[in-house]
């Protein structure tokens, strides 16, 4: 099992599970907005296609209660993009 995810950590470094956990457990009128970059993983136990964000857009796509928008573009500075695509 993985360890523990800090509190603050991207939904897309997520687990699929912990994402679950914590949608599941909203009360009425609640809105939640995640938000992050399915490319940018800094956890070992996740990749592009299993981490919690994508999961999350998977599974609620047709429901009427949730919407997804993909930005097309980031901001990064040179050296963050150069780093996201060198390392």
């Amino acid at each position: 099992m993985p360890p523990a995810v800090d509190s603050n950590s991207p939904v897309h470094n997520r687990i699929p599970l912990e994402v679950k956990t914590v949608v599941t457990r909203v009360g009425n009128g609640t809105k939640i907005v995640m938000t992050g970059d399915p490319h940018q993983i800094d956890n070992p136990y996740v990749d592009a296609m299993s981490n919690g964000l994508v999961y999350l857009i998977n599974r609620l796509r047709a429901s009427p209660l949730a919407a997804h928008i993909g930005l097309q573009k980031g901001e990064r500075s040179e050296l963050a993009e150069a780093a996201a695509n060198l390392l």
